[in-house]
C-alpha cells in the first residue's frame, strides 16, 4: 500500500476527457468567470496605476502603469489557477462527487489530478489573455517578446494550481481555503514586486522572495512586457518548475490518500 502511495504519478492520455469535461461545464459561464477573474487586477490596475501612478512616475526608470500591469498579470494567473485548484476542484472532488463518478469509469485517480491541474492552469489563462488584451488597449506591452509571456503564464498557472491542490487535498471545508490565500497567496503579492521593487524589502525578506514562485514569475513576464529579455530566465524557469513537479507529486499522493484509504 506505501508503495502505491508514493509511487510517482502514471500520466496518460485519459485525462483529456476529463479536462474536455471542465471545459463544456465552464463554456455555460464563460464570460461571467472570465470577468469575476478579471476584475480585482482591472480595478487595481486602473486605481493604483492611474491614482498612485500620478503621484509616483516611475519605477526603476519605468512608467508606474507598466510596472504595475506586469506584475498584476502574474497575480492574476495566481488567483485564477489557485481559486479554480481550490474551490472548484473541491467541489468536484467533495460536494458534488464527480471524482467518484469519474473513478467508475476506467479511470485512475492520477488522471483526475492531473487533468485538475491543467483544467485550472488553462483557465488561468483564459483571464490572462483577457488581461493582456486589455493592456494593449492602454499601449503597454506592444512588444515582440510580449508573445513569450502566453506559455509562461500557462506554466505560472500549473505552479499554483498544483500548490492548490496540494491544500484540496487535505481541506475539510470552504472555510479552509480562507487560511491559503490569507496566510500564503496574500503575502506572497505583497513579497514579490508586483506593486514595488523587491530591493525596497529587509535583505531577509528579499531572501525569502527570491524563491517565491509569483517573484520568478514576475521576474521573467515583466522584462518580457517592456520589451526586454529576462536577466536569470533559466534559474526562474527552475524555481517555478519545481514548485510545478513537487507540488503536483504532492498532491497527488495527498489525495490518493484521501481518496483511496
Amino acid at each position: 500500500m506505501a508503495n502505491t502511495l508514493y509511487r510517482l504519478p502514471q500520466f496518460s492520455l485519459r485525462f483529456a476527457p476529463i479536462w474536455r469535461r471542465n471545459f463544456l461545464v465552464w463554456k455555460k459561464l464563460a464570460v461571467a468567470s472570465v470577468l469575476g477573474n478579471i476584475a480585482d487586477p482591472l480595478i487595481t490596475l486602473i486605481a493604483f496605476g492611474y491614482g498612485l501612478g500620478s503621484l509616483l512616475k516611475n519605477v526603476d526608470g519605468i512608467p508606474y502603469i507598466h510596472y504595475l500591469a506586469s506584475g498584476s498579470i502574474c497575480m492574476s494567473i495566481m488567483m485564477a489557477a489557485s481559486f479554480e485548484a481550490l474551490y472548484s476542484a473541491f467541489s468536484r472532488m467533495h460536494v458534488q462527487k464527480t471524482w467518484d463518478a469519474l473513478l467508475n469509469a476506467p479511470l485512475a485517480l492520477d488522471d483526475i489530478v492531473l487533468a485538475e491541474m491543467l483544467w485550472a492552469a488553462t483557465k488561468s489563462m483564459f483571464s490572462g489573455i483577457a488581461i493582456l488584451g486589455v493592456m494593449f488597449v492602454l499601449g503597454i506591452g506592444l512588444h515582440l517578446q510580449t508573445v513569450l509571456v502566453l506559455p509562461l503564464l500557462f506554466l505560472v498557472g500549473m505552479s499554483f494550481a498544483s500548490l492548490g491542490l496540494v491544500a484540496n487535498a487535505v481541506a475539510r471545508g470552504y472555510d479552509f481555503f480562507t487560511y491559503y490565500f490569507t496566510l500564503l497567496l496574500t503575502p506572497t503579492i505583497f513579497l514579490s514586486g508586483v506593486y514595488y521593487p523587491v530591493a525596497q524589502l529587509p535583505h531577509w525578506l528579499q531572501t525569502v522572495s527570491y524563491f517565491l514562485p509569483l517573484s520568478a514569475a514576475v521576474r521573467l513576464v515583466r522584462p518580457l512586457v517592456l520589451g526586454e529579455w529576462p536577466l536569470t530566465a533559466a534559474a526562474d524557469m527552475g524555481i517555478l518548475l519545481a514548485y510545478c513537479a513537487g507540488g503536483f507529486y504532492l498532491a497527488t499522493v495527498l489525495t490518493r490518500r484521501r481518496l483511496l484509504k
